[in-house]
């Protein structure tokens, strides 16, 4: 797995309030397997990330959200985080940048409350996809068949639920974004299931 995304560009959006382990755990799987990761966000400069309820540690924004380009990149991953994706679904460049990933057919992983924005997006109308318990009936009402189980893979799309749901939710990441295909591997290069957890 050490150098399997190799050449590969993947975008992850969030707001303050992002769940902070559903970031940086993923965010350093990819890394090691030789991804360029940017993370992308409405802030400008810097963006909170929260343990639970807890205010935790501040990053670097790579690109601001107003600049993004969804074709610079070959895959998408959200986190969760309750305030992250209830902030960045009244975004409506948040949206349109995840519906972008959905029409050109490229891979999209999301964890926890992630998917809300994938509600909002209208991309999950007839996919099976998991997420935390509490988003469900909005991800029902928004067409998607939900199931509780470990992690999802629908099409390009891949879920989890929660923390504790990390390691195979990377290990199915990676596989996909692999696996992608050529014609999005070169987008990047165009520019240049269970276990206890906590709220996500």
């Amino acid at each position: 797995m050490a150098s399997s995304l190799t050449g590969k560009r993947v975008a992850i959006l969030v707001a303050d309030g992002f769940e902070q382990v559903e970031m940086t755990g993923p965010r350093e799987a990819l890394d090691q397997a030789g991804a360029k990761t940017d993370l992308i966000s409405p802030a400008s400069d810097r963006v909170h990330g929260w343990n639970h309820f807890d205010k935790a540690d501040e990053f670097t924004v790579d690109v601001p959200l107003e600049s993004a380009n969804p074709n610079d990149y070959d895959a998408l991953m959200l986190p969760g985080g309750v305030a992250n994706p209830d902030q960045l679904r009244t975004y409506p460049k948040a949206v349109q940048f995840v519906k972008s990933f959905f029409d050109q057919g490229k891979p999209v992983a999301a964890i926890c409350h992630g998917p809300w924005l994938l509600a909002e997006a209208d991309v999950i109308r007839g996919r099976t996809l998991t997420s935390w318990p509490s988003i469900r009936t909005d991800l029902r009402n928004a067409g998607a068949n939900v199931v509780d189980r470990e992690v999802v893979v629908d099409r390009n799309l891949i879920t989890s639920r929660k923390p504790a749901d990390i390691p195979a939710f990377t290990r199915k990441m990676i596989d996909e974004f692999r696996d992608a295909g050529v014609a999005i591997q070169g987008a990047g290069a165009s520019k240049r299931d269970g276990g206890k957890g906590t709220t996500g």
